[in-house]
């Protein structure tokens, strides 16, 4: 069996894992990434420099959002988080 090297996620997906992560369970929430902006002179060589922005992104995160979207999603509507129980060990 091939070994597993990559998961991939829909928006949907991230913000509904992020909403369990928090506990949320009501309100519409939207994925939120924060981006940032560099800029340098960059080529193979120094005859082939060209001005070059880079773009990383900074943050990712949910926000509130007022309708459900492709990138948002209604906690209301998320299954309950399934219940664990633990059975302490009889010594």
């Amino acid at each position: 069996m091939a070994e597993v090297n990559q998961y991939v996620f829909d928006f949907k997906e991230v913000v509904e894992a992020l909403l369990r992560k928090q506990g949320i369970h009501e309100g519409i929430w939207g994925i939120f990434v924060e981006f940032g902006l560099a800029a340098a002179n960059a080529g193979q060589t120094d005859e082939q420099l060209l001005p070059t922005a880079f773009i990383p992104i900074k943050k990712i995160g949910i926000q509130r959002l007022e309708k459900e979207t492709n990138l948002a999603v209604d906690a209301t509507k998320l299954p309950p988080p399934k219940l664990v129980f633990k059975v302490p060990k009889i010594k």
